[in-house]
């Protein structure tokens, strides 16, 4: 029996309105958790947060966690659907004019894979960029530092300074490995960012408290150029201060991710991190839809008993997907797994788990 129209949009209207009220339900109490965590961060010594920084930082952090909270609300979604359908017995007449569990649960993977690509497509951008300002405003109010280092198509930007003045070091590339930039200049300023010289070095590695320069020329305004095979310049950076002061990939929006990746292949630094982030981005449509399979198994049988069980083991079964995405994701960031197998594999194996679990239900 082929699935009418009108059983399929009244499928999708039952399961958007679920999700949309989980997503309600989830995303106020986000706000709430996130507001007085930054009021308790920000009533600590030297912070400078007020009341409406910290809740414009927890507007701000809305879109992120919202993205992160979106399995877990298809998952609640498509369990009240289901079983709220199954209690109710629409989905019991439905099995038995003919129409299988395939079938009336098609609208609503087809829609859990739309709203993954819209949420991976338009709200990822809209969701970096609130991101990276509530990233300045923690790094200003809270930590009381800010970012180090820039990347850009020109090569890495780095920015020291002490009490005396401030530099600028620009570089074309980075050896981590000897932590040497390469084809390196250095503006040097003084107080007020007064320009005070500039110094250009084909090679500058980062030693303990210093940059240590080789073929160096110093020029400086009214004053000759000098040269000098090696030089040292002071610095307070280090390899992990720097690597810090990275902005982190939910910074950059899906669009973005590719042509940071490559620079940063390019720059000498490790894309690993990144290229993980944005594989995770792409596996979103694919687990959302495995979060309707693990829904459906747990919720479409009817005993009187035994139905919250399954509810509530279905709800497990989504922590333990938290669980297993954090260990996977943990293994890919350290090397062990290459970065698209560890993003790739959490969607895959709850998707397997799902239609193994819908094939037992229907078929077994």
């Amino acid at each position: 029996m082929r699935l009418s129209g009108t059983l399929s949009l009244y499928m999708s209207r039952q399961y958007l309105q679920s999700v949309a009220l989980v997503f309600l339900l989830v995303i106020v109490t986000i706000l709430i958790a996130d507001t007085i965590e930054l009021l308790r961060r920000a009533s600590g010594p030297n912070k400078t947060a007020t009341l409406e920084t910290v809740l414009q930082m927890a507007s701000l952090h809305i879109p992120f966690m919202a993205q992160k909270a979106l399995p877990f609300v298809v998952l609640v979604g498509g369990i009240v659907t289901f079983a709220r359908m199954t209690r109710s017995r629409e989905l019991v007449v439905a099995r038995a004019a003919g129409v299988s569990v395939w079938q009336f649960i098609l609208p609503v993977l087809v829609i859990s894979g739309l709203l993954g690509g819209v949420f991976m497509t338009v709200v990822n951008p809209l969701a970096s960029a609130t991101t990276s300002r509530y990233e300045q405003l923690d790094a200003t109010h809270l930590r009381g530092n800010s970012s180090l280092l820039a990347l850009s198509q020109t090569g890495i930007w780095l920015r020291q300074g002490d009490s005396e003045g401030q530099s600028v070091v620009h570089a074309e590339r980075i050896d981590q490995e000897t932590l040497t930039l390469h084809n390196t200049i250095i503006f040097l300023y003084a107080q007020e960012d007064q320009f005070v010289g500039r110094i250009d070095a084909a090679e500058a590695r980062l030693e303990d408290g210093y940059w240590n320069l080789k073929d160096a020329l110093f020029t400086a305004p009214d004053e000759p150029a000098r040269h000098r095979a090696n030089a040292r310049v002071p610095t307070n950076l280090t390899l992990e201060r720097i690597q810090n002061s990275f902005s982190p990939p939910e910074t950059l929006s899906f669009w973005a991710l590719p042509s940071f990746i490559d620079v940063l292949e390019e720059s000498g630094f490790s894309s690993t991190k990144h290229r993980l982030h944005w594989h995770s981005l792409l596996a979103v449509p694919l687990l959302l839809c495995a979060m309707v399979l693990i829904a459906a198994t747990f919720s479409l049988r009817f005993t009187r008993r035994g139905t919250w069980v399954l509810v509530v083991a279905g709800l497990l079964i989504g922590f333990l997907f938290y669980f297993v995405s954090d260990l996977v994701l943990a293994l890919g960031l350290s090397g062990k797994l290459p970065p698209v197998l560890a993003a790739w594999t959490p969607a895959a194996i709850f998707t397997l788990l799902g239609v193994a679990g819908l094939f037992h239900l229907e078929d077994g």
